[in-house]
């Protein structure tokens, strides 16, 4: 490992623990996603299923935002079959820090970040270090676009692991807005990302890849005459330019339901 690895995941460790009084009143959720996606591997497409967990929170210093996914699909070709992924993103604001605007102009603030990447399956586990810009956008609860190093930690294949790769970099744009139409209450959420070209163990490149996953979502406890901001129901857009850095590209809808706590 070099002296830039081993420097970027001591940066990534220390905003971790930084971070662990994250635990402060945050929200909560589970996402029900059925759709049919693209094995990238073998080029063929198979009724998924993906469950997530979710739960964002912010604190004296900053916030943190963590997902898993648990995925099953109906192929039999040693993808997606019952794996676990998951990601955390604690941040230090350096405007709470500081007591005061740490911004400019349309941004707001801006933030150290640390994080973790790890799949089950493929075995893989990453971090990723960076810096955080957050967008004062009329309309929007939150806009902010990411930049970090991706440090890979990944076992490799002679551990039965997917091949580790050389370090890269990505640039993330997430949102979320909401807004009432109609006398119902619409939520447009997600993200996307764009993760550099790398080369992996075996010398073969790694393509760099664009993903997109927008949701949209109306507030169905609402409808029904329930308790609002419980119970929402939508889609979900993924488009996958060069899906996990093969030469194959994914666009499919989802369905969705979001189940808030």
């Amino acid at each position: 490992m070099n002296l830039t690895a081993r420097s970027l995941r001591g940066l990534s460790t220390v905003l971790l623990l930084l971070a662990a009084p994250a635990a402060a009143a945050g929200q909560a959720e589970f996402q029900l996603q059925l759709g049919k996606l693209v094995n990238p591997f073998a080029d063929t497409r198979h009724g998924t299923t993906v469950v997530t967990f979710q739960h964002a929170a912010q604190w004296s210093w900053g916030d943190h935002f963590m997902f898993f996914d648990y995925t099953a699909d109906g192929g039999n070709d040693g993808f997606n079959e019952k794996d676990l992924y998951g990601e955390w993103y604690p941040s230090l604001s350096l405007g709470k820090i500081s007591g005061g605007r740490a911004g400019f102009g349309p941004i707001r603030d801006f933030a150290l970040l640390g994080g973790v990447n790890y799949g089950s399956q493929a075995k893989v586990l990453k971090y990723t270090p960076g810096f955080r810009a957050s967008w004062g956008i009329p309309g929007f609860i939150f806009l902010n676009t990411d930049f970090a190093r991706i440090v890979d930690a990944s076992s490799g294949v002679d551990n039965g692991g997917a091949p580790a790769t050389d370090d890269g970099w990505m640039f993330d744009v997430n949102w979320l807005a909401t807004w009432e139409m109609m006398g119902q209450t619409f939520t447009f959420t997600g993200h996307a990302e764009y993760i550099g070209a790398v080369t992996n163990e075996f010398g073969d490149e790694v393509r760099a890849w664009i993903l997109a996953q927008p949701q949209l979502t109306v507030d169905v406890g609402r409808i029904l005459g329930g308790e609002g901001g419980r119970l929402m129901s939508g889609i979900e857009y993924q488009y996958w330019h060069n899906k996990l850095g093969t030469d194959v590209s994914e666009s499919v809808v989802q369905f969705l339901v979001v189940w808030r706590l």
